[in-house]
């Protein structure tokens, strides 16, 4: 079965290939821009759509930055309010890491892309910290590194649309390799 999110990415482009530093630290010899994908309308429908059908909640929470047009696309798929999850805390005007009201709701938390889940755990520690109940992670694309079983530990569960090898599998970097 094809995966129509993991199609729709790399008709986009979404996957290139050379050397990156990833957020982790980590290095790959590809890069998923699933941040510039979510730019396009028609694609952040397709997923935001995805994701209000199938992970019910009463909120939905992204981290900044590209948990962020996520959430607010849930949030309006699915009629849901949501938090924006600072990546800091804010020193000036109200401060906090987090804007939205989560105390005693339960969350859905919104990922572009997993790798070790380190951004994930610090969204699902900010929300629980202000009250939330905070059990599913749902991700754009999982690398597959590492962040299904680091959120595990927390129990929470990581959901992917796409799994990093639906979408590397068979697909030739720009100097002809198969990868």
């Amino acid at each position: 079965m094809i995966n129509r999110i993991a199609d729709a990415l790399i008709r986009h482009g979404a996957v290139e290939y050379g050397h990156f530093v990833l957020a982790s630290g980590a290095t790959s010899s590809y890069y998923l821009d699933v941040k510039s994908a979510m730019t396009d309308p028609a694609l952040l429908g397709l997923v935001c759509g995805e994701i209000a059908g199938r992970f019910p909640s009463d909120i939905v929470a992204g981290v900044a930055v590209g948990g962020v047009p996520l959430a607010v696309g849930v949030s309006l798929a699915s009629n849901r309010p949501y938090a924006i999850i600072r990546s800091g805390e804010k020193d000036h005007g109200k401060s906090g890491r987090l804007i939205g009201d989560v105390k005693g709701r339960n969350v859905l938390l919104v990922e572009d892309v997993t790798t070790s889940g380190g951004s994930a755990l610090y969204g699902v520690t900010a929300l629980r910290d202000a009250g939330a109940s905070i059990n599913v992670v749902v991700t754009v694309v999982d690398r597959e590194q590492g962040a299904a079983a680091a959120l595990a530990k927390d129990n929470v569960t990581l959901h992917a649309l796409v799994k990093a090898s639906e979408i590397t599998q068979g697909v030739t970097s720009s100097n002809g390799r198969l990868v």
